[in-house]
């Protein structure tokens, strides 16, 4: 092991396990992989970078067998194989971890990861058998997960490890992890990388799909770059660095910092007084919280995940009931407004889960950037919707925030999770409310899109907005944030100034230590 990385050889040559050559993927509209070819040697972490549609999932989707590729051959462990789908890369030893998990709630550990693998003696299954394995594979691993627990009551980061033992279990030697980061907290992604190294250590080869690049920097061996379906160059982490990996990735020079003026901020937009909501158990997740955001500055609020964060989110915008106290926007009392009356009061919300609370799936591009104002002047012109107007709308959106889609008709979902990301933030930010809620704003964005977010941010609170910033991202809150407010078991417990305070400091109130006040 070198620098906390991993390095595998074998009699003193390295050996391929993964060779693709010459791959190209077209849909209506667009070359997702134009001519790629990729090499992974055994025993390795091996990162695909690129930007939100860069083609690095479409790739990996291709050696699962999940979709053909137009042109090109794959060999795996040098011979030529023709992967038809899944099944047949199960039994090449291939597994993959979904971005967006294929998991079934109501299941339990063990139901999931037998699904369509179910080995039976006489027509019965021995679920039995199935949960000693799973629990011996769980103990190798280090994994920590109780084959027995429904998916519903387990947390994100644990069905994460359930689709890791899906693949350990159908005897995978090569796992594609796509975006395993994207929506695991802090913690959850050192245990991950813990796991990973653990997975390597045990003779399993890794292809780790991302867009960060402390992660690589801190866990890979070697990266391919991969910007607008083509190869850019496959190098050596131990002999490249962060701003180099970004220039390669977005093809210019990117900025790690957020430039902002200081300002002096106006008067409070957002009163929050004794706030109280409960949880889906019925318990109290926000507990008579106080808060406030003034006109033209950004609000960080900082707090391990499960502190009441969703809750008042969800209690604001009006998608959760309010047991007691209040909310005054503008000098509005929106206590117990419905959504809808929310929006319209002035009110934008970037939402931490984008498939559940931001997009309608099935919509187009177009029809999902006027969610909230499809009703009105000039999408509605005497109770008939006017499709012309819509789609002249969503065509300078997708310009403007750099939406990468083959047009503004295809369905949503079809678009990689960066661009729906981007697609939510450009119909927040355009409509210019008054108080926008930005809740893991830059989650799944690559570097060159969380730079233009950060300015966007930046711009609204310039303009004399106020913002409230919801991120498991402490360098992300340090640095857009005029204020931070610190959220623990529902309340706020302390405050600081992110030009004087540390991440240190930041972590021990967020763990329920000493207050501390911005002075």
């Amino acid at each position: 092991m070198t620098n906390g990385k991993i390095c595998r050889r074998e009699g003193g040559i390295r050996v391929n396990v993964v060779e693709m050559v010459g791959i190209t993927k077209r849909f209506p509209g667009i070359i997702a992989n134009d001519q790629i070819n990729l090499t992974v040697r055994k025993g390795e972490i091996h990162a695909l970078l690129g930007e939100n549609g860069a083609g690095k999932s479409t790739l990996m989707n291709i050696l699962f067998g999940l979709y053909q590729p137009d042109e090109g051959e794959i060999r795996i462990n040098e011979k030529p194989v023709k992967i038809t789908g899944p099944t047949v890369a199960n039994k090449l030893g291939i597994g993959m971890v979904h971005q967006h998990f294929m998991l079934v709630e109501p299941f339990t550990v063990t139901e999931n990861i037998i699904l369509g693998d179910e080995r039976s003696k006489f027509g019965l299954l021995n679920i039995k058998k199935a949960e000693k394995e799973i629990q011996r594979l769980s103990d190798q691993y280090g994994l920590k997960v109780d084959p027995r627990a429904k998916i519903a009551d387990i947390s994100v980061g644990m069905q994460q490890r359930v689709e890791i033992l899906k693949t350990l279990y159908r005897g995978a030697d090569i796992l594609i992890f796509d975006e395993p980061t994207a929506v695991l907290t802090p913690q959850e992604i050192e245990e991950l990388t813990e796991i990973m190294r653990r997975l390597v250590d045990e003779g399993k080869t890794i292809i780790f799909i991302t867009h960060k690049l402390k992660e690589i920097m801190s866990t890979c061996d070697r990266v391919t770059v991969i910007r607008r379906g083509k190869v850019i160059q496959t190098v050596d982490v131990a002999e490249t660095n962060e701003n180099e990996l970004a220039a390669l990735m977005v093809g210019r020079e990117v900025s790690f910092t957020v430039e902002k003026e200081k300002k002096q901020p106006g008067e409070p937009i957002v009163k929050i007084s004794q706030l109280v909501a409960l949880d889906h158990r019925g318990v109290r997740a926000v507990n008579g919280l106080d808060l406030e955001v003034r006109a033209g500055e950004i609000v960080g609020l900082a707090g391990v995940d499960g502190n009441g964060q969703t809750e008042l989110i969800e209690a604001i915008t009006g998608l959760r009931d309010i047991e007691s106290g209040s909310i005054h926007i503008n000098g509005k009392d929106m206590t117990r407004f419905k959504p809808r009356k929310v929006i319209e009061a002035g009110v934008g919300h970037i939402p931490e889960d984008r498939h559940k609370r931001g997009l309608v799936l099935d919509f187009t591009v177009s029809e999902n950037m006027v969610l909230q104002s499809y009703y009105q002047a000039p999408f509605t012109k005497r109770g008939i919707i006017q499709n012309g107007e819509i789609d002249q709308y969503a065509k300078r959106l997708i310009k403007e925030f750099d939406v990468r889609t083959p047009n503004e008709h295809v369905p949503i979902r079809g678009l990689s999770g960066g661009n729906q990301q981007k697609a939510i933030i450009a119909r927040e930010v355009d409509r210019d409310p008054d108080f926008l809620i930005a809740a893991q704003p830059t989650r799944g964005l690559d570097v060159g899109a969380i730079e233009s977010i950060h300015r966007r941010l930046v711009e609204q609170r310039d303009k004399g907005k106020a913002v409230l910033l919801v991120s498991l991202e402490l360098d992300e809150v340090l640095k857009l944030s005029d204020r931070v407010a610190v959220i623990y078991e529902g309340k706020i417990v302390g405050w600081v100034d992110p030009e004087t305070t540390t991440e240190e400091e930041l972590g021990l109130l967020m763990a329920g230590g000493k207050k501390q006040e911005v002075k």
